[in-house]
C-alpha cells in the first residue's frame, strides 16, 4: 500500500468523503433513475438506495451471513446490507478517514457488533480463505491497478457456492462495429484516469473474462449506463451552489481536480465511452 496510486487515492477520498457526505449522504455511488434512465428522482438519496436494491434484486442475492464490501467508502452499503441481510460485514478501503468515519457510523446504528472496517487493500485482504459467502464491489474496480488479481482475491475469500457481485465503471466494448477506442476516446479516458487516480478501467466483456479465468461460474453480465447516466447531471446541480464551491476548494487540489472532472465523466456516458458494467458470479 506504498505505491504512488494508492497513496493519491487515499488523499483524495481522505479530503473529499466528509465534502462528499454533507452534499449527498452516506453512498458514494451512482443512482438509478429507471432501466431507461428516465425517471428522475426529486430525493437524490433514495436514487442511490434504488440503485442498491436493484443490483441485489438483478444479482438474486436473497440471504447472505458474511458480507465483504470490497472499497466501503464510509460504509453506506456495508451497513446497508448488515441491516437487510442481518449479516457480519467487513468493509475495506483505503483511507483512514473512511474507516474511522464507517467506524462511527456503524455505532451510531446500533451495528457496531456485526461491522468493521479495516484499512486495507482490496487485492490482498488479510482475511482467511472461504471466509465469505458474498462479495460486494460498488464503484470500486475502477481503482484496482490489478482487475484480475480481484478476481483470484475473490475467488479465494469466497466459500463454495459464494457471490460475487461488482458494479464498476467501464469504458465500451471493443469487440464490435465500433472497433478499438479511438485517440480521442483514449484521451477522454486518459484525463479521467488523471483527475479521479484511476489505473484503466476495461469493458464489460473484459471483466467477465478475467473472471473466468480465475474459475467463477454462472457468469452474468448487464450495461445499466442509461439507468445511472442522470447522476451526472444531478451532481453537477449539487455543485452549483456557494457552499459546495467552498467546500470543494477548502477540501484541497485533489478534490478541485475531481469536480473537474464531473463534466467530463456526463459527456463520457453521453457519447457512449463511459459505461456502468455488473458483473455477477459464484464460486
Amino acid at each position: 500500500m506504498s505505491s504512488e496510486l494508492y497513496q493519491n487515492i487515499q488523499t483524495f477520498y481522505d479530503q473529499s468523503s466528509a465534502l462528499w457526505e454533507s452534499t449527498w449522504g452516506e453512498h458514494m455511488h451512482h443512482g438509478y433513475y429507471g432501466p431507461a434512465g428516465t425517471h428522475r428522482k426529486h430525493d437524490r438519496y433514495q436514487a442511490q438506495i434504488d440503485l442498491i436494491d436493484q443490483l441485489l434484486h438483478w444479482a438474486q442475492i436473497d440471504q447472505a451471513t458474511a458480507i465483504l464490501d470490497a472499497g466501503c467508502g464510509i460504509g453506506g452499503s456495508a451497513l446497508y446490507l448488515c441491516d437487510r441481510y442481518q449479516a457480519q460485514v467487513s468493509g475495506v478501503t483505503l483511507s483512514p478517514a473512511q474507516a474511522d468515519r464507517a467506524t462511527e457510523r456503524a455505532e451510531l446504528a446500533g451495528l457496531s457488533d456485526r461491522t468493521e472496517f479495516l484499512v486495507a487493500d482490496v487485492l490482498h485482504t488479510p482475511f482467511p480463505d472461504e471466509q465469505f459467502d458474498f462479495i460486494w464491489s460498488m464503484e470500486s474496480g475502477e481503482h484496482y491497478p490489478d482487475k484480475g488479481q480481484f478476481f483470484q482475491e475473490s475467488y479465494r475469500l469466497l466459500k463454495p457456492g459464494g457471490r460475487l457481485l461488482m458494479a464498476t465503471w467501464c469504458h465500451r466494448p471493443t469487440n464490435s462495429l465500433a472497433g478499438p477506442l479511438t485517440e480521442s476516446e483514449q484521451t477522454h479516458l486518459n484525463w479521467l484516469y488523471q483527475l479521479y487516480h484511476l489505473p484503466y478501467v476495461l469493458s464489460v466483456p473484459d471483466y467477465a473474462h478475467l473472471a473466468q479465468q480465475s474459475g467463477f461460474q454462472q457468469l452474468r453480465t448487464a450495461d445499466w449506463s442509461e439507468a445511472v447516466a442522470p447522476f451526472w447531471d444531478d451532481v453537477i446541480t449539487s455543485a452549483l451552489n456557494w457552499e459546495a464551491i467552498a467546500g470543494v476548494l477548502q477540501a484541497g487540489w485533489p478534490t478541485i481536480q475531481g469536480a473537474f472532472a464531473l463534466g467530463l465523466m456526463r459527456w463520457g456516458f453521453q457519447r457512449g465511452l463511459i459505461r456502468y458494467g455488473l458483473i455477477g458470479a459464484t464460486k
